[in-house]
């Protein structure tokens, strides 16, 4: 017997009845199918970093991060090109992430940004 809830866990039963087990009842076997919960908030945990994005409204900062990208970029344009793909968007997450460090890093106030989506 299962209550309607878990009913469509099951997935085979059968009952053998020579099963010599000393009792007036017969033996049961069943397959179910086992669900798991899965915790929501650890799954939607991000683990980048982050960064006070709002210091780039600042005009001496804006140009600095500017210059950093410009700088990174032309470097990365010189190398050999690389022929996997996700080889070169580790290249280019690497690139975003060290320029924004060097010149968004700010511990007082930290806000989600273009950095934690990349």
């Amino acid at each position: 017997m299962i209550d309607r809830r878990r009913q469509s866990s099951i997935l085979y039963v059968r009952s053998f009845r020579g099963a010599d087990c000393d009792s007036d009842h017969y033996l049961v076997v069943a397959k179910l199918r086992e669900r798991l919960a899965v915790n929501k908030k650890a799954a939607q945990k991000l683990e980048g970093e982050r960064f006070n994005l709002r210091k780039l409204n600042e005009l001496d900062v804006k140009e600095k991060y500017q210059i950093e990208i410009t700088n990174r970029y032309a470097a990365l344009e010189n190398s050999d090109v690389d022929k996997d793909v996700n080889r070169a968007w580790e290249n280019i997450k690497e690139n975003i992430k060290t320029s924004a460090k060097e010149s968004c890093t700010n511990g007082s106030s930290i806000n989600h940004g273009l950095i934690q989506c990349v």
